[in-house]
């Protein structure tokens, strides 16, 4: 039996390269989706990550205790003194004293460079060593920056911002924009700086003025001698360093800790993909269980024939089993490569010029490997037993028959009262959301259960729903004629093969029927939210409430001609009922010149000290209304103080006045830069929005590449851009689904013509051209793909509409918002997918013999 598996799996050439083609899609896509979230997770981890390699010890800085040291004196004590002490404790080989920072740069255009990446624009001193050079940056290019006015960069930021030695460089590190020339190129092997950020370089004095103080540094780097241990190292180090204000962490310390925070930042990275890895399993499984349950039932009469000369129906399951591992085997292979090219290529699709993905390695992990095997080996081979199993039932003359052996009534019904009852399942649980407050996390758990069995429901009824469904889209072929009347008869002559065929492409358009359904009302509801609440014109502002608009930057907006008024606003967090939420500080008196605020009770004109105004939100969370008592944190740090603040006015929700609003000298007092703002609201004469008035602002703020200038309608985009930016990472993954529907047409039509070869040149011989042939094909192909596209419709339109509850409790503004154009183009896709897929199979049926056809047994 084992030879008789060889010489099948070689004997039908063709049927051979369509199956390990089937099986090969199925494992590149899952094992690409998988490579790329394991290397894309690393990526991100490398990208926020600092080398510690070649560091044994890091002494840093501790705060003082209150009292211990007078306002004049420096809080630091890590300064040339103490490097040249811990550079003559035992064990010691090197001491490299560092002073790092944060800076961001414009390109040569004045455009920011990564700006909107915390991680990607580190900033340090350049420090030369004994030999007058800094071995951390290797200079390729010009010299080391030796003054205040000048600065180096590595090469990728001066290829990515078109900067040049001796060009003008624009940057900030947290306030005023600088100007400093570019005088030195570097390269790095700082992870941050590889996986895509921008490096800046200082003369030392410079960089201690910018990130810590005169005359001292952020950090000093201590590498060991031969035969000293980190932790040797670091317990005499311990011993010189004054206990209350510094401390010496190994290097290995300091990488597991960081190792934990970068976890948890990029945990988050890798889920996405997961999710459509587990989508490509789901449609590939379909794609390889419908490819082998009609190699089985093409190969019915050969069971039968190896039966009636005496193999058992153990010796035939198992011939089946061996032939489906040695092609599981060879596709697992083939398609784990075709993986990692997916996995490559993947970045490039899915990242912009503006926001690229970081790049790095491709990172193979167990998970992808298990994966690829257990697709296509498991799949492969229990797609091959069920319906082996079945065949090896049928009885030898029986199976010679050449009439087809419909599936019996029982099963049929027995199927159709599976899928009735998974139908009301999901559809109720949908269906009891509609009532549903907020999103909540059990909630989406909710939704999402809810979906699943609503798509499971959908593939178990297909086969019965197929009949009624393609016959009424028969009204629409059989417009032309008898190539028409017969598509749709093939289609209908094994329902189970049309749905299994057809169940690819239905999941595929439901997920992105009901995503683009979700994503159109989530988006015009977020622009809705965010118009009602600004009445500003423009909006100025910091990237991250951690920065702070130069308090000169402010007068200079409101002298700018055309500006009518500018409102300054500060923002910061706050402490309520232990949940961090944001405030805004305005001031009381033009507030409502530049929100628009909708209060349910109270007046903001008696925000002051010890007074706040909540959101409709907060005042239900924790049950206050005006006059009422609410405690309140405000502040950043960890010693904020709780106390007690009357509520003036309830507001409903406003995206632009945060959670709470308070007065600004209050809100500013405590915010992360003391004393400062984050928010600018500008007032234009008339209204006026002109690129030139724009550029008025931006040339007022110093074109601070921290500084972003924004009129109405960019700052409404900008609301809706994150679910603009997810939904476009999900159709790019999405895709993949509609690659491996497509695929799964051509193998189905590509074996079902092989399968009515007899049938076509019967046809051929009673007078059908060429012409006639393909033309029916792709009919047939065609009506498979409208029935798997109706069926997708309606499941992504219904769960959109009972998960849109849960948006619709949360956010006053949305509404069901049905994107015709996306939708229709999703139909016009589909459709064309079902006709391009049958190109190859179309073709090769008309190049049949007819003489040849009739007499192949």
């Amino acid at each position: 039996m084992l030879r008789t598996a060889l010489r099948n799996v070689l004997a039908h050439k063709a049927r051979l390269v369509m199956t390990v083609l089937a099986v090969c899609l199925g494992v590149a896509f899952v094992s690409g989706t998988l490579v790329f979230a394991d290397s894309s997770a690393a990526a991100y981890r490398a990208a926020a990550s600092q080398n510690f390699a070649g560091i044994a010890v890091t002494v840093s800085a501790k705060e003082p205790p209150p009292g211990a040291a007078a306002a004049s004196e420096p809080t630091s004590v890590l300064d040339d003194a103490l490097a040249r002490k811990l550079a003559g404790v035992p064990g010691v080989a090197a001491v490299r004293p560092s002073v790092d920072g944060v800076a961001t740069l414009n390109a040569a255009d004045g455009t920011p460079l990564r700006a909107d990446k915390a991680w990607a624009h580190p900033a340090a001193a350049y420090v030369p060593g004994a030999n007058g050079k800094d071995s951390r940056y290797p200079l390729v290019k010009g010299h080391a920056p030796t003054n205040s006015g000048e600065v180096a960069v590595d090469g990728g930021t001066a290829a990515a911002g078109h900067l040049r030695i001796g060009d003008t460089v624009t940057l900030a590190v947290d306030g005023p924009v600088m100007t400093k020339r570019l005088v030195g190129i570097v390269t790095t092997k700082d992870s941050r700086v590889i996986a895509g950020g921008t490096l800046a370089l200082f003369d030392k004095a410079t960089a201690q003025h910018l990130f810590a103080t005169p005359g001292h540094y952020t950090g000093i780097d201590l590498s060991a001698a031969p035969g000293i241990s980190q932790s040797e190292l670091s317990r005499r180090v311990s011993d010189v360093l004054p206990a209350d204000r510094a401390e010496a962490t190994t290097g290995s310390a300091q990488a597991a800790q960081q190792a934990i925070n970068v976890e948890t930042m990029t945990r988050g990275y890798e889920k996405l993909p997961m999710v459509f890895a587990g989508v490509s399993l789901f449609i590939g499984s379909f794609l390889i269980v419908n490819t082998f349950t009609m190699l089985i039932t093409q190969r019915t009469r050969e069971i039968a024939l190896l039966r009636a000369i005496g193999a058992s129906r153990r010796q035939v399951v198992r011939s089946v089993l061996w032939e489906a591992l040695l092609v599981g085997l060879a596709a697992s292979a083939a398609g784990f490569v075709l993986g990692l090219g997916i996995a490559s290529v993947l970045p490039d699709v899915l990242g912009t010029s503006t926001d690229p993905l970081p790049r790095g390695p491709l990172v193979i992990g167990p998970r992808s490997v298990v994966a690829a095997l257990g697709v296509g080996v498991g799949v492969t081979v229990l797609a091959a037993w069920l319906p082996s199993r079945r065949a090896a039932k049928v009885a030898p003359v029986e199976a010679m028959r050449t009439a087809e052996q419909p599936p019996s009534a029982t099963r049929s019904r027995i199927r159709a009262v599976a899928g009735l009852v998974l139908l009301v399942l999901g559809a109720g649980l949908l269906i009891s959301l509609t009532g549903a407050k907020d999103a909540s996390e059990a909630n989406l758990q909710s939704a999402m259960l809810g979906c699943a069995v609503l798509v499971v429901a959908l593939i178990v009824l297909a086969p019965t729903l197929a009949v009624p469904v393609i016959r009424l889209t028969g009204r629409l072929t059989r417009r032309f004629g008898i190539t028409g009347r017969l598509a749709q008869q093939n289609a209908l002559r094994d329902p189970r093969r049309t749905a299994a065929t057809a169940s690819a492409l239905m999941i595929s358009t439901a997920l992105v029927a009901g995503l683009a359904v979700l994503g159109s009302s989530t988006g015009q509801a977020l622009d809705r939210r965010a118009a009602a609440g600004l009445g500003a014109d423009y909006v100025i502002g910091t990237r991250t409430p951690t920065l702070a608009i130069d308090p000169a930057a402010v007068q200079r907006v409101a002298d700018t001609p055309g500006v009518r008024t500018a409102n300054a606003v500060a923002d910061t967090n706050v402490i309520i009922g232990g949940k961090v939420r944001g405030i805004s500080g305005v001031d009381p008196v033009t507030v409502k010149d530049v929100m628009r605020l909708d209060l349910t009770s109270g007046s903001l004109a008696d925000l002051g000290p010890g007074r706040l105004a909540v959101s409709a939100t907060i005042a239900r969370e924790h049950g206050v209304r005006a006059g009422g008592k609410i405690d309140a944190g405000m502040g950043t740090g960890p010693g904020r103080d709780v106390k007690q603040y009357t509520v003036v006015a309830v507001y409903k929700d406003n995206p632009i006045a945060d959670d709470v609003l308070g007065a600004r000298t209050e809100v500013a007092k405590n915010g992360f830069k003391p004393g400062s703002v984050q928010r600018i609201l500008v007032r234009t004469d008339g209204g006026t929005v002109t690129k030139a008035t724009e550029d008025r602002l931006r040339t007022a703020v110093g074109n601070n590449p921290l500084v972003t200038v924004q009129d109405r309608k960019a700052f409404v985009r900008e609301a809706a851009g994150t679910m603009g930016e997810l939904l476009t990472l999900m159709y790019g993954l999405l895709a993949i689904g509609v690659v491996i529907a497509s695929l799964g047409i051509v193998n189905t039509m590509a074996m079902s013509v092989a399968e009515r070869t007899r049938e076509i040149g019967v046809l051929r011989a009673v007078g059908m051209d060429r012409a006639g042939i393909r033309r029916m094909i792709r009919l047939e192909s065609v009506t498979v793909a409208a029935f798997g596209t109706l069926l997708g419709l309606a499941g992504g339109l219904f769960g959109a509409w009972a998960v849109g509850s849960l948006a619709n409790g949360a956010m006053e503004q949305y509404s069901l918002v049905l994107p015709w154009g996306t939708l229709l183009l999703v139909c016009l896709l589909s459709l064309a997918t079902g006709a391009i897929a049958a190109a190859v199979p179309a073709r090769r049926a008309a190049a049949l013999s007819p003489l040849e056809a009739v007499a192949e047994v």
